[in-house]
């Protein structure tokens, strides 16, 4: 199909195919033109009022090619956002429920601890690669081990009070997991691009039966080539494992960095010396 030929092209290669898809519609309503005045034996005399109709028409159409860039641009940027803001999202998550870890016996917090930090260094991998079988066979086995290790804390978390508390922040982690494997699929609807690129076509077929002169046509190519410019950060942004433009993922980094400046000993700072005073008190 057509889309997927698309879908295949680089970055780069997008922008070039766009700006070459509207050059070559251009110079097909050139030739059109060129073709009419042939048949005419050349005594075109176009009134001020069929000139002004046909600025009108060639206005309407780029207004509407505008208005067509600016929804799908809108669209590709929305869902990068939601990319970006599910990373803080999840990265949240498993800081909550690392620092809720810390509240068990152990080894249930041990354990939660490093099976954690192993979810968080393999989530970074993920998303650089979302395609990679390894990274997403190693995400869901340590997914399993993490609900394993919840489960087997359950009498430790109910007997802290906490059932509830940490069975909600990992069914969280978890529900963010599936979120952020949508994301990286979604893309911008194939219809969408196909109509985008015929209606550049169209366009550019106005462009080129109606603009006429050196000055004219030098217009027309800066027209198409930022246009083609445009195109291709909407490709970029629409593809979050290819592209440049990928989701930022700041937010997993410092967690991770948190991590492992924090292990589980780290947060038994004040309960030994509250258990060495409580031993002198009872001498």
């Amino acid at each position: 199909m057509l889309t997927d030929w698309l879908a295949s092209l680089s970055i780069v290669m997008t922008g070039v195919v766009t700006f070459a898809v509207m050059l070559a519609a251009a110079v097909a309503g050139r030739f059109l033109r060129l073709a009419q005045i042939r048949r005419s034996g050349g005594g075109i005399q176009e009134s001020g009022e069929s000139v002004a109709q046909e600025g009108y028409l060639l206005g309407a159409a780029l207004g509407l090619l505008g208005l067509l860039l600016a929804f799908t641009f809108g669209m590709v940027l929305n869902r990068y956002e939601a990319r970006r803001a599910l990373a803080t999202q999840e990265a949240n998550a498993i800081g909550t429920s690392y620092l809720r870890a810390q509240l068990l016996d152990e080894p249930h917090r041990s354990r939660l601890s490093r099976l954690l930090v192993a979810y968080t260094e393999n989530r970074m991998k993920l998303a650089s690669d979302a395609e990679d079988a390894r990274f997403l066979a190693v995400n869901d086995r340590l997914l399993t081990e993490i609900w394993s290790a919840v489960a087997a804390a359950r009498e430790s978390a109910l007997a802290h009070g906490l059932s509830t508390a940490v069975l909600m922040t990992y069914n969280e982690v978890i529900d963010l997991d599936t979120e952020r494997k949508l994301a990286w699929d979604l893309r911008t609807p194939a219809e969408v691009l196909l109509l985008l690129l015929v209606y550049l076509a169209v366009t550019a077929a106005v462009v080129g039966h109606s603009v006429d002169g050196p000055r004219g046509k030098r217009s027309a190519l800066v027209l198409f080539a930022l246009i083609a410019l445009s195109i291709t950060v909407m490709a970029d942004l629409n593809r979050p494992m290819s592209g440049r433009a990928r989701e930022s993922q700041q937010a997993m980094r410092m967690l991770l960095a948190s991590l492992k400046a924090q292990p589980p000993a780290a947060f038994d700072k004040f309960s030994a010396p509250q258990s060495a005073a409580g031993t002198n008190d009872a001498h």
